[in-house]
């Protein structure tokens, strides 16, 4: 019976992470829609924001695919979108012609910028209590 409770208790407690998840990314896509970004859009941008100098600003779509919650495919798709828009470049690997670099463009640091206090203001009332 405590073992029945005990997974019951667990059960409980990842639905209840899954909720404040999705009630957490669903706010941040409402506020961030205005800009045409949504939170998955963010969390690229994000991360990008804070590649090391070291590492000339960039970071390789595989790195990105271990941070980002996407699949591959959602997220080059993503990629492809966000490029379109003029907010990021790929480059390929020199060392590693199968590699592919993204980098924040003048643009996608500008409007990251811009947004940046809307979506950390969502991420205080979403998880702030």
């Amino acid at each position: 019976m405590a073992a029945k409770t005990a997974d019951a208790g667990l059960e409980e407690r990842w639905r209840d992470i899954l909720s404040v998840h999705a009630r957490t990314m669903c706010e941040i896509d409402r506020v961030l829609h205005p800009h045409g970004l949504g939170a998955s859009d963010f969390e690229v941008l994000d991360i990008l924001v804070s590649a090391t100098p070291e590492e000339g600003g960039q970071c390789r779509v595989q790195n990105l695919a271990g941070r980002v919650h996407l699949s591959q495919s959602a997220l080059s798709r993503l990629i492809g979108r966000l490029e379109k828009d003029g907010l990021l470049e790929r480059s390929v690997c020199a060392e590693d012609r199968r590699g592919v670099f993204v980098t924040l463009t003048r643009k996608g640091r500008d409007l990251h910028a811009e947004v940046l206090p809307l979506q950390r203001e969502a991420l205080a009332r979403m998880l702030g209590g």
